[in-house]
């Protein structure tokens, strides 16, 4: 019989959690902890709304596009499981005292896909564990104004 992953969940953990979106046109951000390694995922395989006229100007924080990854992609499957990749490694980080961790999306222009991405887990982690996460959309002041 397989027993059942437990952790114990440190409140008063030091661990942070960066949570980046990119474009991989522009390169996979440097770990600036100083530790190396973290998480490194390609939100290309996912439909882009970007493509589409209706979406340009907009980002993975709108609604519009949001119900376009719902709707057109699989993204609900996709970030099941990032979430199951990255919660056990969060559970072992806080059991071992690590202090960093980051998670990195990256899509085409960094402005639709894995800004969705970042911001789901950025939530999802906020909402499951007592740790510090820091989210930041290196793209975003490259995002196409609405014109």
């Amino acid at each position: 019989e397989l027993q059942k992953y437990s952790t114990k969940i440190n409140y008063t953990s030091p661990l942070l959690v960066e949570v980046n979106s990119f474009s991989f046109k522009k390169g996979i951000p440097a770990d600036t902890s100083g530790n190396g390694g973290g998480f490194v995922f390609d939100c290309r395989a996912l439909n882009n709304p970007g493509r589409l006229e209706e979406y340009k100007y907009l980002s993975g924080k709108d609604e519009e596009v949001i119900h376009f990854l719902l709707e057109n992609s699989h993204i609900k499957e996709y970030m099941d499981n990032v979430f199951g990749l990255i919660d056990k490694t969060i559970e072992e980080y806080i059991n071992r005292g690590f202090a960093n961790l980051s998670v990195n999306f990256g899509c085409t222009g960094g402005q639709h896909r894995s800004v969705y991405c970042a911001e789901e887990t950025a939530k999802h982690l906020k909402e499951k564990y007592k740790i510090r996460v820091f989210l930041q959309h290196i793209e975003e002041k490259n995002w196409k104004p609405v014109e």
